[in-house]
């Protein structure tokens, strides 16, 4: 089998990777459970070669994350559940759908009725979702509140806006980005409180509030609040570097370093970066 242009030889590869007898041990050992963290870890890597502006990369980790899509489906075809080609006929079906002001007739109605016709195909999706599941004896998965149609497995920081955003569409919503920060502030201070109580718990609690409220003014100024704290982790890795390097050229090393030697050349750092 050789390398191809072709999806279709790409569902090949993967069906002969999870052939028993024949296939690689480490595929068949897979199941759905197994392969999801892959899954999430690859849709990281291409956010990440996104934030890089690396399209070479780029084009690795869509591959990679293709992977997984064909992965799980090649799995769901061997239970019987449905096959990639299913997928693709229910995202195309999905996106014709949802976008009559693009494929029907639909195409001149303002945005605003655009909007609403969204929402009434969105509502009616879950409808045939609902049904189809009661079809085969499957529970209804169907939210009861407002917030319960936001993903429980989504990152933290990312389903604290959704969450957030989800409670804004009723008003329950701060209308002042400086209001925000005054509630980042009073949750600063019961930190401070915790951590004077000695109770590990109720700190670790206030630092989740805190969080909470740091997504929340993200939100406000319309910051991606996983996207940010990516480019400060790179920040944090390249000033570190900086320290790194500069003991050494002074034929030091961190274990020798002292946190004060640290401390100045990570302010060194600093001002040579200001990103």
């Amino acid at each position: 089998m050789k390398p191809s242009r072709d999806i279709a030889n790409f569902l090949r590869v993967m069906a002969a990777l999870r052939t028993p007898v024949t296939g690689c041990p480490w595929d068949l050992r897979q199941d759905f459970a197994s392969v999801v963290t892959y899954t999430i870890e690859e849709a990281y890597e291409v956010a990440d070669a996104i934030e890089r502006n690396d399209l070479v990369d780029l084009k690795d980790e869509l591959g990679d994350l293709l992977l997984q899509v064909v992965f799980h489906a090649r799995m769901a075809e061997e239970q019987g559940a449905f096959n990639f080609a299913d997928v693709v006929q229910a995202i195309s079906t999905k996106m014709i759908r949802r976008h009559p002001h693009v494929f029907s007739e639909a195409q001149k109605l303002p945005e605003a009725e655009v909007n609403r016709i969204w929402d009434d195909i969105k509502k009616q999706e879950k409808d045939e979702r609902r049904a189809a599941r009661e079809a085969k004896g499957l529970p209804d998965d169907t939210p009861i509140g407002l917030l319960d149609s936001v993903p429980v497995a989504l990152p933290g920081l990312t389903r604290a806006m959704k969450l957030q955003a989800k409670a804004s569409t009723v008003g329950f919503d701060w209308n002042d980005a400086r209001l925000v920060l005054a509630k980042i502030r009073e949750e600063a201070d019961e930190i401070e409180e915790a951590l004077d109580s000695g109770d590990q718990n109720a700190v670790a609690g206030e630092i989740g509030d805190l969080l909470f409220a740091v997504v929340n003014l993200a939100r406000h100024v319309k910051a991606d609040p996983e996207a940010a704290v990516r480019r400060t982790n790179e920040k944090f890795m390249r000033r570190f570097h900086y320290i790194e390097e500069q003991l050494a050229a002074r034929g030091s090393s961190l274990d020798a370093a002292s946190l004060d030697e640290m401390d100045a050349l990570w302010n060194d750092a600093k001002r040579g970066d200001p990103k």
